[in-house]
């Protein structure tokens, strides 16, 4: 059975997720980003040329799109090398979380740049100027080509990183806009129908507006240092709380560090006969092994027979008894492995 405290974390008394693994190196990520970032900034560059001798929105649009591709690679780069600095003075995780604040700036400026293009969309619907669709068609085509380059680079990368799965969503996003220029552009062609280039600008609007809001939702969570979403506390403290010779588990808290690292810490009662070094140990090898969660803090005690009445009728609080390791603290961290 379980017994919770909302207050202070998950509390279960007796009666398989894989966390993320990337074999990538940071060196290897940071030149796929280098490269789809030289990619973007060249193509961006013409376009803008292009989209303004088209009166194309939709390339305008695009090329926009793509200078917030480039700011968001820059910024994912810029984040890497800060995370990847050892911990020190007050930053007891080092700067890890400049990732997560990264992936956030990637979410909100793809909501930002969809409001203005998705503004602009539509006072174009109200009042269509004239397009070059044949301009317009080949620069979408060629667009094309340079975000299937440059996604696929991004994708080489580590996606377990919420800072390079916001470029990549940049970028995947960008590949999109320019799929809808090109079905608009091909229409305007063969119909002169102007207003397919504001409806594909409001197509896109939408892929951006739910890319934006999943990044934000992903990188909230783990500043709310919410559990990750691929564990639910109830199951892993049910879990535990299994465990031989285990009586209680309280004060249960599991968040993330950083996308892909997990950190947990517990209070753990074993029986007054029980070896909680030996409990501990086992606890830490079942987190490792089912939840890829490898820097824990188990506080481990003996819980006493006799329970005392505290606090309001009806709550109880068990007695315990210190262990003591002459071998060291029962108390430990592990650093995730890099």
């Amino acid at each position: 059975m379980s017994d919770h405290d909302h207050g202070a974390g998950h509390d279960h008394e007796s009666g398989g997720h894989s966390g993320h693994s990337h074999g990538v190196s940071a060196d290897a990520d940071r030149r796929w980003l280098g490269i789809a970032l030289t990619l973007i900034i060249v193509y961006m560059a013409a376009e803008v040329v292009v989209g303004i001798m088209a009166s194309s929105l939709a390339l305008l649009s695009d090329a926009a799109h793509m200078l917030t591709d480039a700011a968001s690679i820059v910024l994912a780069l810029i984040a890497m090398r800060l995370a990847a600095r050892p911990a020190r003075g007050g930053f007891t995780y080092g700067l890890k979380r400049a990732e997560i604040l990264s992936a956030q700036a990637n979410g909100l400026t793809l909501l930002l740049l969809g409001a203005w293009l998705a503004y602009e969309a539509v006072r174009r619907l109200i009042d269509p100027p004239q397009v070059e669709g044949g301009l317009m068609l080949g620069t979408a085509l060629v667009g094309i080509v340079v975000n299937v380059v440059a996604a696929w680079c991004i994708s080489r990368a580590n996606r377990t990183s919420l800072n390079v799965e916001g470029a990549y969503q940049h970028i995947l996003n960008d590949l999109f806009a320019f799929i809808g220029t090109a079905v608009a552009a091909l229409i305007i062609v063969l119909t002169g129908f102007t207003r397919a280039d504001p409806i594909a600008t409001l197509v896109v609007v939408v892929l951006m507006i739910k890319a934006g809001t999943g990044l934000l939702r992903d990188s909230g969570r783990i500043f709310l240092e919410a559990a990750p979403t691929d564990v639910d506390p109830d199951a892993l403290g049910d879990q535990l709380v299994g465990q031989p010779t285990v009586v209680e588990v309280h004060d249960l808290h599991v968040w993330q560090i950083t996308s892909g690292q997990s950190a947990l810490s517990a209070h753990v009662l074993v029986e007054a006969g029980g070896d909680c070094h030996a409990v501990r140990r086992d606890m830490e090898e079942l987190l490792r092994r089912d939840y890829g969660i490898s820097h824990t803090t188990l506080q481990v005690d003996h819980a006493q027979d006799d329970v005392l009445q505290v606090g309001r009728p009806g709550h109880t609080e068990v007695e315990t008894t210190h262990c003591e390791d002459p071998h060291g603290p029962i108390h430990r961290e592990e650093p995730h492995p890099h």
